[in-house]
């Protein structure tokens, strides 16, 4: 196997790793938990999940696209904005969390206490990435798994959701101390530089606003369920998309890696029918996927979510459907990359507030429930009108290009 392949294999497992991580976390705290404590550590990871969404576009993203001799000092400066503006928001959550009271209040003040140390082991991977090295960033997540599965693991029945946060971010340390021991000798004698971060015009500014519309806003609609409606109903929509974490990990390979694979293809024709077949493979297995956790016998799912199950189960049938239409919009968005990526900002702005709209709209009208179906169907929307935008791209043909080159002056 090539250098290249095993880079790529690599790449693919690390993200596994980092995406089981995220998984096993909320399974085993809703083990742990009762339905309303899983539903206070829901808020604390859904609004983690925002930061670390943030960071990875203000930072991360930027740091992928570095290349030469400077990628030394990029990722040690890449390492310092992380670890000043995470100490900074922590504080500001510990802050928010000693001014609240009861178990919520205690869960943000854990969140604030550990938010460095997660945001920086997970920072590190952006810098392994950019210097061709994602072999390295593997090592560190894998060790992370294991450190967050055997803390987790031994905490009581019934913990607290400010015990369980304090917990899983402790547990970051092993792997954040293996990260930098493995970056030092890339990053030695290096100048960490913060001040293009605070440069108006940054790279990371223009992804922060793509993710804040694309992924961001139903994260922020779903923490708001549960400051403005019930925590509960928080509980229940992350314990069923939970469940559909395996998908999570294909829809994030697919766009970290089908752009240079659809690139090969020939002309739009050929893009349009790879990423149409991916797209229709995927709307299938998240079909499949929600189908059999809805056959799923109750003892089973308790063992998955605890007291979350019940209300987790009722939701899996339209959990399901916006996984399959997910699917499908992943690749519209992957095929509109390829042929024109300024494309794909209108329709992430436009869609995602529509979906952040039926979310809301559901839970008025119809619950819990509701607000599920309209997540699913604002992905529907999303994917019809992404791939109505293929339809109508114009793009030229490769042989009418090569006609008209190759034509005499």
């Amino acid at each position: 196997m090539s250098r290249r392949s095993l880079a790529a294999v690599a790449s693919v497992l690390d993200q596994a790793a980092s995406s089981a991580t995220n998984i096993l976390v909320l399974v085993l705290a809703a083990r742990l938990s009762s339905a309303s404590g899983f539903a206070d550590f829901s808020m604390v990871y859904v609004a983690f999940s925002v930061l670390l969404g943030l960071n990875m576009a203000y930072v991360g993203q930027s740091v992928v696209l570095e290349k030469g001799e400077r990628l030394g000092a990029v990722c040690r400066s890449a390492v310092g904005f992380t670890g000043v503006a995470s100490a900074a928001a922590g504080a500001l959550l510990a802050l928010v969390g000693s001014a609240l009271p009861g178990p919520a209040g205690r869960a943000i003040l854990a969140l604030g206490l550990v938010l460095p140390l997660v945001l920086l082991q997970d920072g590190l991977r952006y810098c392994f990435s950019a210097l061709r090295l994602p072999e390295r960033a593997l090592a560190a997540d894998a060790l992370r798994l294991v450190c967050v599965l055997a803390a987790l693991a031994v905490q009581p029945q019934g913990a607290s959701a400010g015990r369980l946060v304090l917990v899983w971010g402790l547990s970051a340390l092993p792997a954040l101390a293996l990260g930098l021991w493995l970056l030092r000798p890339y990053a030695r004698g290096a100048r960490a530089d913060l001040r293009p971060y605070l440069r108006r015009g940054h790279l990371g500014q223009r992804f922060v606003v793509e993710f804040a519309v694309g992924n961001g806003s139903s994260q922020l609609a779903v923490l708001g369920l549960g400051v403005f409606a019930t925590p509960l109903a928080v509980g229940a929509l992350r314990g069923a998309t939970t469940l559909f974490g395996p998908l999570n990990v294909l829809f994030n390979s697919a766009n970290a890696f089908g752009p240079p694979v659809v690139g090969r293809a020939r002309g739009k024709r050929g893009v349009v029918r790879l990423t149409a077949l991916m797209g229709g493979a995927l709307a299938l297995l998240g079909a499949g996927w929600g189908a059999v956790l809805y056959a799923l016998p109750d003892r089973v799912g308790r063992r998955l979510l605890g007291d979350t199950w019940e209300a987790a189960a009722a939701l899996l049938p339209a959990t399901g459907a916006q996984y399959a239409v997910m699917g499908l919009g992943t690749c519209a968005l992957l095929t509109l990359r390829v042929l024109n990526p300024k494309a794909t900002l209108s329709l992430q702005v436009v869609f995602s507030l529509l979906s952040v709209g039926l979310l809301v709209g559901g839970y008025v009208l119809w619950g819990v429930a509701g607000a599920a179906w309209g997540l699913a169907l604002g992905s529907a929307a999303k994917a019809g009108a992404g791939w109505l935008r293929v339809a109508r791209l114009k793009v030229p043909a490769p042989a009418a290009e090569s006609d008209r080159s190759a034509a005499p002056a």
